[in-house]
């Protein structure tokens, strides 16, 4: 039998605690939504333009919180266009 002290903890089980609220102590506007975390390779080029557009954003005043915030925003921004079907940009360069 496992012990539950010297188990490995599930980085990705459901739990309703957000990690950025907790490590900035601010609370989620609606706590209703729940967010997990995921893993994705990503070309390292495509990350660094990432990271560097978030603190361009940043530093011009754009109230972007974080960049799981960021990230989101581009995720809903591109599945919106897939949904488009044959208008969709993203579709057409597929």
């Amino acid at each position: 039998m496992v012990s539950k002290k010297n188990s490995c903890p599930d980085f990705f089980e459901d739990h309703w605690i957000d990690p950025v609220a907790t490590a900035t102590g601010k609370r989620p506007a609606d706590t209703s939504i729940r967010k997990k975390k995921a893993g994705f390779y990503i070309n390292e080029e495509l990350l660094e333009r990432f990271t560097r557009k978030f603190y361009e954003l940043k530093l011009a005043g754009v109230a972007v919180e974080n960049k799981s915030a960021l990230l989101e925003l581009a995720l809903t921004y591109a599945l919106d266009d897939i949904d488009k079907g044959e208008k969709s940009i993203l579709l057409s360069q597929l």
